[in-house]
């Protein structure tokens, strides 16, 4: 699957970035003599678009220089963490087309080796067990503009260390009580290195070791051992780390591993007005404002998939935002533009009819049916046609029928004549209401003589498109806005989230053509003058199917010129 994916939409600009840069020099200087990245997630919630991002960079530079990329999860902290969202990891991961072959590993593989070159730390003097609380740590950490204090535990010897640290693994002491930290410098002007705290005691199962440890690595530790075990050569992160660097080079370096894997920071990608903080989604989860992580409304990785959004569309994304060490926004607009331009040909075109009235054509003969042909797609013969029925009763959109018409409406209206979408030209002649003053019934007579295709003389300004009545499919539509309120912002002074109450519109009783008969999770559609459509996974059944709408049709995005 991911050489299709990534085989459809790769274009070598000639172009570079500076990471490719990088890899370029230690290539030619013989740094290294291949390439070997990884994708690094922690299983403590869904990955969203952002994770995209480094997913498609770390696997694209593997597959660009002929090298390798590992899947390995992070899974150093098992306060958060679950076999649910190491799954839904997995298969995001596999969806967006990244291929890790063989090489799925955890952190939690090299516990035992990390636990020994903790002890082989102990040994060289380069770390020691402290009882300081978290709270005692910070203070004694100093500021960005004062330096810390030694830590009155860091005088033990490497023999009480060696005990005090085989007792922590073997339960004695409870959480937070003692901790490992690593003997740098309290005065370095990079707080990093003020003796991080490398090891701390947490009596909690681990979704995958269980009850088999006690204690656990912290991430800044653990990364660059996992790092180097698996010959990483290029670690790949985001730009919060960089002052993590040093601190990462010090552990693979006393730990004395050969052909170190080097740390390379770029920015995160950020997209406006949407909600990617897993805090933030959780919390909509458990309070039922969504309907799980992958909600369409949603910007993560499960639920831009569940909405219709396609690996190339994402990818392409990823592509228009560049790569880059400055912190910027990208526009949700882009993001849709992506998957518009994906789908424009990729999709069949069928008439569905989201809010119907019924249209009665008077002089159409009782009884009678007839089926045009009509193409799938303008821009896509490949696509072919398909026969649509036409009788006498069809199903219009409601805002399609105006009893008083203002200036420059060109749909139906008492007197005015249109061209029903691939069909004949249609004259209103008036409209029947129920005892609300709503109207039902839309009433017009056709002319036989402008079937579509016979060559009309006569033009109408005004198409209007339909179903017909008595062959439709019903379906549920579900139409979405931003959930956040883009006015006010995602977040008020409080750090709350600002939601739409407006983001979601359930249509129950639309109407289809036959063509969409067979539907199956995750097809997508363009519905004719109304945007594109997927068929959701979770609700959807044959016999009552389930629409997102992905993205309308127009847009005011432009993309940039080069």
């Amino acid at each position: 699957m991911s050489e299709k994916v990534f085989s459809d939409i790769e274009q070598d600009t000639g172009t570079k970035n500076f990471i490719e840069t990088i890899i370029d020099k230690d290539l030619a200087e013989g740094v290294y003599d291949h390439v070997h990245t990884r994708f690094p997630p922690e299983p403590n919630g869904y990955l969203h678009i952002g994770h995209a991002k480094s997913i498609l960079l770390n696997y694209g530079l593997a597959r660009k220089y002929g090298g390798k990329f590992n899947l390995r999860y992070d899974d150093t902290n098992p306060t958060k963490e679950k076999a649910e969202f190491v799954e839904s990891i997995k298969n995001d991961i596999a969806w967006l087309g990244a291929d890790w072959e063989d090489r799925l590993f955890f952190a939690s593989d090299y516990f035992d080796h990390m636990y020994e070159g903790a002890v082989k730390l102990i040994r060289k003097g380069k770390a020691y067990v402290s009882d300081l609380s978290a709270q005692r740590i910070r203070e004694y950490r100093g500021t960005l503009t004062e330096p810390g204090r030694e830590d009155p535990y860091s005088a033990r010897t490497v023999e009480e260390n060696l005990k005090l640290f085989e007792e922590m693994r073997n339960g004695v002491y409870g959480d937070g009580e003692k901790v490992l930290r690593a003997r740098i410098d309290m005065k370095s002007p990079n707080i990093n290195l003020r003796d991080p705290v490398i090891y701390r005691v947490a009596h909690i199962a681990h979704q995958n070791t269980k009850d088999r440890w006690c204690i656990y690595p912290m991430y800044d530790y653990a990364h660059p051992v996992e790092d180097a075990i698996e010959g990483i050569t290029h670690s790949i992160c985001t730009l919060e780390f960089e002052d993590h660097r040093p601190l990462y080079d010090w552990v693979v370096r006393e730990l004395e591993y050969p052909d170190p894997p080097k740390q390379i920071e770029f920015a995160k990608m950020y997209l406006t007005n949407v909600v990617t903080g897993k805090r933030y989604i959780k919390k909509l989860v458990e309070d039922g404002t969504v309907d799980g992580w992958d909600d369409p409304r949603l910007v993560s990785i499960a639920a831009l998939r569940r909405r219709g959004f396609t690996p190339a569309s994402i990818r392409r994304f990823v592509e228009l935002c560049g790569v880059s060490k400055s912190q910027s926004s990208a526009d949700y607009a882009m993001l849709e533009y992506c998957i518009r331009e994906d789908l424009k040909t990729k999709s069949p075109r069928l008439m569905a009819v989201l809010d119907p009235v019924k249209l009665v054509i008077d002089n159409y003969p009782q009884g009678r049916e007839e089926l045009l042909e009509v193409p799938n797609n303008l821009e896509n013969e490949a696509l072919g046609s398909r026969q649509v029925p036409f009788g006498r009763e069809l199903y219009i959109e409601r805002e399609d029928f105006m009893e008083a018409a203002p200036k420059k409406y060109f749909r139906l209206f008492p007197g005015n004549e249109v061209r029903l979408m691939n069909a004949y030209f249609v004259t209103c002649t008036g409209c029947v209401k129920d005892a609300g003053g709503k109207v039902t019934e839309v009433h017009c007579t056709y002319d036989p003589q402008t079937k579509s295709g016979g060559g009309v003389a006569r033009k109408v300004k005004g198409t209007i498109h339909w179903v017909s009545a008595a062959r439709s499919l019903t379906a549920q539509v579900r139409l979405y806005q931003n959930i956040v309120d883009e006015e006010k912002g995602p977040y008020d002074q409080e750090g709350n989230l600002n939601l739409n109450p407006d983001s979601l519109t359930v249509l129950k009783e639309c109407r289809l053509e036959p063509g969409f008969t067979g539907a199956k999770a995750y097809d997508r559609f363009q519905f004719v003058r109304q945007g594109f459509f997927c068929v959701d996974a979770r609700d959807s059944r044959p016999e009552a199917l389930v629409f997102h709408r992905i993205v309308s049709l127009k847009s005011s995005f432009v993309l940039p010129k080069p």
